[in-house]
């Protein structure tokens, strides 16, 4: 079992890094103090292959492993998490379209998608179906033409909605008794008539992405843009969480590593009591914690992206068991770095506290970090699971 990455591993660690220092790190302060979604640095990303990392070759996408994909996010979350979120999310909401989408879905959107000239939203929350997803709403019946569906509902807490091309939606095909099973995917044009958008959500972090509620009023969506057959949707949405899991994960990883080596750096140049803080047992022990936790929860977002490569059985439990570690980690690495700069930590001067701010919506989205531990306890109390637990 060998730990350290590849050349090619390195060589993507090294574009990626070079990327989010030069085109990411010194704008992100800006991106997050004036709300602004930077699409031409997207566009750019896309450029490097980074808007569709995991999409086939075919479809203008990268094929890389989604271990590969962690990587490279962890670099660009190092600069700006809220903007390296919003790029994982596109590539998992590009993956779907590619994946399940017809032929007239991948001529229209796939490529572009891919490489960024064109972004998506993924569209699975409702006001009253967050982690219940399976109790979504949004309604999209067959018209008797039987080449259009009609489509009536809203979405809300949507990441880049009013400001991206596609939607990824999840809507309902069956009646309202038919749970999951009666969930059907759509990529759908984010301009069709009938498509309305809510305004910009003020929020505690993720300033560089907007958020908004869409409402669908009697839309009309060619047939042509479902993603697989009626009633696969559910089964579409969690495949494609499994994935995005490991990505909000390493976003945390990303920003508590930059956070991490900024307390490093400050430590030893600050002094009190004409000693560095460096010199201090409690903040050594403090400083050696943070690094041991991020690098234990780095691994296990690793082992969880090669169970998904692999397509193991378990794949989905590793990945809420990743999502949930790392994402209460990093938060906490954040806000341990925070509290080893003192004052200076709560400045905006400074970017620990932007850091924070971004990490802390990580333990809600992709499915909370509560709804991670029912995932992971169903599983340890199923028959034959004691291959996971040992």
């Amino acid at each position: 079992m060998d730990f350290n990455l590849s050349d090619e591993q390195r060589a993507f660690q090294d574009a990626a890094r070079a990327f989010a220092q030069g085109e990411m790190a010194e704008q992100a302060a800006g991106w997050d103090e004036n709300k602004i979604f930077p699409r031409e640095t997207i566009a750019a990303a896309g450029e490097m292959g980074f808007c569709g990392m995991y999409s086939p070759e075919a479809l203008g996408g990268m094929g890389m492993s989604r271990l590969d994909a962690s990587i490279i996010l962890e670099e660009l979350a190092g600069a700006c998490s809220s903007t390296a979120a919003f790029i994982s999310i596109h590539n998992m909401a590009t993956w779907m379209a590619c994946t399940w989408g017809t032929e007239a879905v991948h001529s229209e959107f796939c490529e572009q998608l891919a490489t960024g000239q064109k972004l998506a939203s993924y569209c699975l929350t409702e006001p009253n179906a967050g982690s219940d997803a399976a109790s979504i709403r949004t309604k999209a019946v067959l018209d008797a033409d039987g080449e259009t569906y009609i489509l009536n509902g809203g979405k809300s807490f949507i990441s880049g909605a009013g400001s991206t091309d596609v939607l990824v939606l999840m809507t309902r095909t069956g009646d309202t008794d038919s749970g999951a099973a009666g969930i059907t995917a759509f990529a759908v044009p984010a301009d069709l008539p009938g498509i309305s958008y809510g305004k910009n959500e003020t929020k505690m972090g993720w300033n560089s992405q907007p958020t908004r509620t869409i409402s669908f009023e009697d839309v009309r969506v060619p047939a042509h843009y479902r993603l697989g057959e009626e009633g696969e949707g559910f089964k579409i949405a969690m495949k494609g969480l499994d994935g995005g899991r490991i990505n909000i994960a390493t976003c945390s990883i990303g920003a508590a590593q930059t956070t991490l080596s900024h307390a490093q750096q400050y430590i030893q140049e600050r002094k009190q009591f004409d000693k560095p803080l460096a010199a201090f047992q409690a903040l050594q022990f403090k400083l050696a914690d943070m690094v041991t936790e991020l690098v234990a929860a780095r691994q296990m977002v690793r082992l969880a992206a090669c169970k998904l490569d692999q397509d193991d059985p378990d794949k989905s439990t590793y990945c809420a068991m990743a999502k949930r570690f790392a994402t209460d980690i990093g938060f906490q690495v954040c806000n341990e770095a925070l509290q080893l700069h003192g004052g200076y930590g709560y400045l905006r001067e400074y970017p620990i506290e932007r850091f924070l701010r971004d990490t802390r919506v990580h333990q809600i989205l992709e499915g909370t970090n509560e709804i991670m531990r029912v995932i992971v306890a169903r599983r340890i109390l199923e028959e034959g699971a004691t291959e996971l637990i040992r």
